[in-house]
């Protein structure tokens, strides 16, 4: 009896102590496991080591990926390659600059297409202003502008998605579409009293570029809508038709305006500067040399020129470029509103071959070194226009202009 007790309690203390060892390894694995750094629970991991120096922690971006894996229900049907994307979005939004972004593939072949101009959609040009969605300028001819988009107004829906959320892109995305089709925009507009909903059916967009013409008062009006791929080369043709008129007196329109091509803006200042003169100052900041864009000297009119510009809060980019040069040598007077304020230099890098990266890489400043991008340009002479003047069908702008012209003095 005494020999089976001793067995018993012999038997009883091995089987606690092999328990306590067998505990404290699996306690020891689950503790050990918690101080693995999360970057190596991924396995398999491309390019992991990107040689770029930085004391950020990324253990909380690799302690997220792994949650993800482990208790997100629908974590399979998000690739981790679409996941790399969304990061790369994030990164990207972390510069609050509305202009830098990342396109995945879809928004890179959206992108490409805009470039070469061939796209259905409604004609209209959009930025990020004060954190919310805003018509620069809708392009005339175009739907969004016959369905009565103007500069300014705030896109505060598209459809039934709230735009608070949406960068540029996004938003693009979402109002573009097949032709034919509808979208609907809510959008607030200065002195409504509340949101106005406008429909607005897609169509290709063919962008208008130049309207010229000698009106009865011996003024030759240039209406520039962009600066495209070939506007350089219509704005020669116009200002040979200028001076073929026999005109001393040139209103140039660039209300509602978006911008385009840099060089553009360049070539048409120069028929207005002598050689070497500034046009543009693009600034890198962080100690980089700054760039200066020249005149290339055209000059023709050798100050024998009454010359009046006319912009609003939709003349955005090269037409602040253009403006701002004749405003600081004092070669023509501008008559409107605050120019919209978007005076930034953009660079398109590629990142994979079908997904690209737009960064913004300098500020535009004016040749006596004024920030676009920071406050726009100011007229010299403030002009709004009212809603009576729009009742009226009455142009309080161009009136202006031409009185300017008519009684010049400089």
């Amino acid at each position: 009896m005494n020999r089976f007790r001793d067995f018993f309690y012999r038997t009883k203390y091995i089987f606690l102590a092999t328990f306590l060892v067998v505990g404290f390894f699996f306690f020891g694995i689950y503790v050990g496991q918690g101080k693995v750094p999360e970057i190596e629970k991924v396995l398999a991991l491309s390019n992991k080591d990107p040689k770029v120096s930085t004391t950020a922690d990324f253990a909380p971006f690799w302690k997220v990926w792994n949650t993800i894996n482990e208790k997100y229900p629908n974590a399979k049907n998000v690739s981790d390659q679409d996941r790399v994307y969304g990061a790369i979005k994030g990164l990207t939004n972390s510069l609050n600059d509305p202009y830098s972004t990342f396109f995945s593939p879809d928004e890179t072949k959206m992108f490409e297409s805009d470039i070469s101009g061939e796209f259905t959609g409604v004609g209209m040009e959009v930025g990020i202003k004060d954190k919310i969605l805003t018509v620069i300028a809708p392009l005339k001819g175009t739907p969004a502008y016959n369905a009565g988009i103007k500069s300014g107004d705030k896109i505060l829906k598209i459809d039934k998605t709230v735009t608070s959320d949406l960068n540029i892109e996004q938003a693009i995305k979402l109002i573009r579409g097949e032709k034919g089709t509808e979208v609907l925009l809510t959008i607030y507009r200065n002195g409504a009293k509340k949101p106005l909903e406008i429909k607005i059916v897609r169509d290709v967009i063919n962008t208008p570029t130049i309207e010229v013409e000698l009106n009865k008062d011996g003024i030759f009006v240039v209406s520039l809508y962009s600066f495209s791929a070939n506007s350089a080369s219509l704005f020669r043709d116009a200002m040979k038709k200028f001076v073929d008129s026999g005109s001393d007196k040139l209103l140039l329109d660039l209300r509602g305006n978006p911008g385009g091509y840099l060089e553009a803006s360049i070539d048409m200042a120069s028929w207005f500067l002598s050689p070497g003169k500034t046009v543009v100052i693009e600034d890198y900041g962080n100690n980089i040399k700054q760039k200066i864009f020249r005149s290339h000297g055209y000059d023709i009119f050798n100050d024998k020129l009454k010359f009046v510009i006319l912009m609003d809060n939709g003349s955005a980019s090269a037409s602040e470029i253009l403006a701002g040069a004749m405003q600081d040598h004092k070669i023509a007077k501008l008559v409107g509103t605050k120019s919209y304020g978007k005076g930034s230099v953009q660079e398109v890098i590629d990142v994979t071959p079908d997904t690209i990266f737009k960064i913004t890489v300098a500020k535009w400043l004016t040749p006596l070194g004024r920030s676009i991008s920071e406050k726009g340009l100011d007229p010299d002479y403030k002009v709004e226009i009212t809603e009576k003047d729009l009742e009226n069908k009455k142009d309080a702008q161009m009136e202006k202009a031409i009185e300017l012209l008519k009684n010049w003095s400089k």
